[in-house]
């Protein structure tokens, strides 16, 4: 019986933490980036490297929000799920989840060729925040994990190359302002899953772009590939030249390793378990970097791996594949142009401990080069295929930069059925020049800080709304004094301070003025906490996102008497959040209440949104005295100093 390729709808249920609402205020602050070479090294880089590894790196997350609302209750949740099945393999994938792979089962074998999670939890490691662990995601931005992590993609059917059926996923990337695609789809009796990935630059000046293709395999598997050396990027943040490390070569912490695939060899990497069986990627030339990434030995990374997915899950390790050599790079996308490729994946099997050429030549009988080539001279002729039966829908913001410049888009529309909430005043700034004011009284919604946007901004009526809004564009644009002038302009007029006021107290702290800004976040909370209209969503993310930025100036500031009014105004169920309890034990500790701030670690918390290589937990507790620090509470990733 001839089984048929098929897309189906299903739902996958996990015990899931909820996602929460996005944190209402605009990401001023710079970027927290870890991963910065030091410039000691730069100049033992090949030269295309050391460029790409200056080329227009991520300095704002503006106009993306940050995503801090989730916590660590898990419950059984239903997540909507899309299911390609031949009778070889199936592929469970999460539209509503940045469009991940979340599972990839060998059919003839029963065996899952990822490390699949069994809980949703999200946690403080993407670009913008909520990110979790498991299958194969599509990295699309800058350094780091996607701003889509947790965010829903548009998704549709597509007549695939074959005569048969694909899954189109697609978005608008709004940090580097690029539609992408990633089309899956599975011949009949085909052992890989294809991905074809397209992503355009429709503007008319280059942009810089970055693409990782990231999929978490067990612990336990080795990784083969075809290099001899590799570029180490380890917890001192040097980059430097190594031999490719055996599969047990032990590393305490954190590390990536970025493979120096030869020119001219085929672009592939494996991970195989001790019998030799396991998964394999390999694409067209175009995506040529490879990368393995291990937690490492060590209590943090151990830490974080349960963090992630619950005690006794078993670890994972990534292996990836990429645009440039490392991921500290970012590439030049030409103006009116686009770039696609081919990947594939599916499983493997060699001989135990077969060398990097033996499973070469498995590779090849399994997915010949030519067959994979020609699989892509395929999709490209369907790249462009108007979407069929739309089954997930993404975000309004491609639709409304579709309706700004009328671009065509063949293949990734954007209908403006899809506008929202959010868009409505971009919209109508769009049509009238005027940013309407809110019809009542709430949190400020999302800035756009693109250019054209900041120009219409300028030429709108000087409303304090959209002397808000011009701050915040002007303020990404790097025009500080103009963007502290434009809020300064609202505040006379302003119905609600404590927006304004909390974008001048953050342009205090970035100019070193930190006691004038704990004044101003005292009088910001003070004014949000006489505002609030109701304990609803809105209104609890902005009184928890200001309360925690008051907190944190007013301690720096010395000034605990203040903190300690400011988080007796927080709502009760703040209060208890591991957030919060932290900062209460960094409160007790201020306020010369030692004994009772280490009840607060005693009595036990969880962070939820810890960000990947944040030691607050250990400073503060090293303050608290000289004990060892709880293993609960470790999740160190870099040496500590002596």
């Amino acid at each position: 019986m001839t089984v048929v390729t098929s897309i189906r709808r299903e739902v996958l249920t996990l015990p899931a933490a909820e996602l929460g609402p996005d944190n209402p205020l605009p990401p001023l602050r710079p970027l927290d980036e870890t991963h910065r070479v030091d410039e000691r090294d730069r100049d033992d880089l090949p030269a295309d490297m050391a460029r790409q590894l200056g080329h227009e790196p991520l300095r704002s997350l503006l106009p993306v929000r940050i995503r801090d609302g989730y916590g660590r209750t898990r419950a059984p949740r239903a997540l909507a799920a899309l299911v390609i099945e031949n009778d070889r393999l199936r592929a469970t994938v999460l539209p509503g989840l940045g469009g991940r792979v979340a599972s990839l089962v060998h059919l003839p074998t029963g065996r899952e060729l990822l490390h699949r999670n069994p809980v949703f939890q999200p946690a403080n490691f993407a670009l913008n925040g909520a990110w979790f662990a498991g299958g194969i995601e599509w990295n699309i931005g800058a350094t780091g994990h996607t701003t889509l992590s947790c965010a829903p993609l548009h998704a549709a059917l597509v007549p695939a190359p074959d005569g048969g059926v694909m899954l189109r996923l697609w978005e608008w990337e709004r940090l580097r302002d690029l539609p992408f695609q990633v089309d899956l789809w599975l011949p009949d009796g085909s052992d890989f899953l294809y991905a074809g990935v397209r992503v355009r630059n429709p503007h008319e000046h280059p942009a810089p772009l970055y693409w990782w293709s990231n999929t978490a395999v067990p612990a336990d598997h080795r990784v083969v590939v075809p290099a001899a050396q590799a570029w180490e990027f380890g917890p001192e943040r040097r980059l430097r030249r190594v031999p490719v490390p055996s599969h047990d070569a032990q590393h305490p912490y954190a590390t990536d390793h970025f493979y120096d695939l030869p020119d001219g060899r085929r672009r592939w990497i494996a991970a195989l378990d001790a019998a030799g069986h396991g998964l394999a990627q390999v694409s067209t030339d175009v995506l040529r970097g490879r990368k393995r990434f291990v937690w490492g030995t060590g209590d943090g990374g151990r830490r974080w791996q349960e963090w992630l997915g619950g005690p006794g899950t078993g670890g994972y390790l990534e292996i990836q594949a990429g645009l440039a050599r490392t991921q500290l790079e970012h590439v030049r996308l030409d103006a009116r142009s686009e770039i696609s490729w081919l990947e594939a994946y599916g499983p493997l099997s060699t001989a135990p401990q077969a060398s990097p050429e033996t499973v070469e030549e498995r590779l090849a009988h399994a997915l010949p080069r030519t067959t994979l080539d020609a699989a892509y001279a395929a999709w490209q002729s369907c790249a462009d295929t108007a979407p069929g039966d739309l089954l997930a829908t993404g975000s309004g913001w491609g639709a409304l930069e579709v309706l700004r410049t009328d671009l065509k888009l063949p293949g990734t529309p954007f209908a403006e059925s899809t506008l929202g909430e959010d868009q409505a005043p971009w919209r109508e700034l769009l049509r009238t020049g005027t940013l309407p004011e809110p019809r009542r009284v709430r949190p400020p919604g999302p800035t756009l800080v693109a250019p054209h946007w900041r120009d219409m901004l300028e030429t709108a009526p000087a409303t304090p709304h959209t002397e808000y809004h011009l701050g915040v564009a002007q303020w990404h644009a790097g025009d500080r004094a103009q963007a502290v002038r434009s809020w300064e302009r609202a505040l006379p007029l302003a119905p609600s301070l404590w927006p304004l006021l909390r974008c001048l107290a953050v342009a205090d702290q970035e100019s070193g003025h930190h006691e004038r800004a704990a004044e101003r976040y005292a009088d910001a909370f003070d004014d949000l906490c006489r505002e609030r209209r109701d304990d609803g969503e809105a209104w609890t993310a902005a009184a928890a996102a200001l309360g925690r930025e008051a907190l944190e100036a007013l301690l720096r500031a010395g000034r605990a008497a203040d903190a300690r009014t400011a988080w007796e105004a927080l709502p009760p169920a703040t209060r208890g959040r591991g957030r919060f309890r932290l900062l209460e034990a960094e409160l007790l500790l201020a306020e010369g209440r030692r004994a009772a701030a280490r009840a607060v670690f005693a009595d036990g918390f969880e962070v939820a949104d810890l960000r990947e290589g944040d030691d607050v937990l250990g400073r503060l507790w090293q303050r608290l005295g000289d004990e060892p620090l709880p293993r609960r509470y470790d999740f160190r990733m870099r040496p500590q100093n002596p």
